[in-house]
């Protein structure tokens, strides 16, 4: 079992797997472009208190695995993060505004999975051992 992370009123231990793509899939997050956007990415989550577990950036693509608190949705944080890192990343690399001239880097939609070391099949264990009369109800009532 991993570190918990605190707040004032929390307790908690939240990870996401993401992915986005970049629009039209076009391979152009080379080299140079891949460096800068791995620095902005940290810069980004680093800002918002998000801790980079794991990350790759591909030709195509980036995978990243965060820990992050529970007042930050998933997507307004991947909002955030395609959104400045697009702007930024168009800004300093004017072949990429030829090729996206709509000023779009990434593609629409993103995959979010959370990642723990519960699987459900524990959770739905412990919750039914709860020794609480209820029949076959999924949600009981502690009499």
């Amino acid at each position: 079992m991993g570190e918990y992370n605190k707040g004032s009123h929390t307790i908690y231990d939240i990870k996401y797997h993401i992915i986005w793509v970049t629009k039209y899939r076009y391979k152009v997050l080379n080299k140079n472009i891949a460096v800068r956007l791995r620095e902005l990415i940290r810069q980004g989550c680093e800002a918002r208190g998000i801790t980079i577990v794991q990350g790759s950036i591909g030709k195509d693509h980036v995978h990243l695995l965060i820990a992050s608190s529970p007042s930050i949705a998933p997507s307004k944080l991947v909002q955030y993060l395609k959104g400045r890192s697009s702007r930024l990343i168009q800004d300093e690399f004017p072949e990429l505004k030829k090729k996206y001239w709509g000023q779009h880097l990434w593609a629409r939609g993103y995959f979010c999975s959370t990642v723990g070391n519960v699987t459900e099949e524990t959770i739905r264990k412990y919750i039914e051992s709860q020794e609480i009369n209820g029949g076959n109800d999924i949600f009981k009532v502690e009499e």
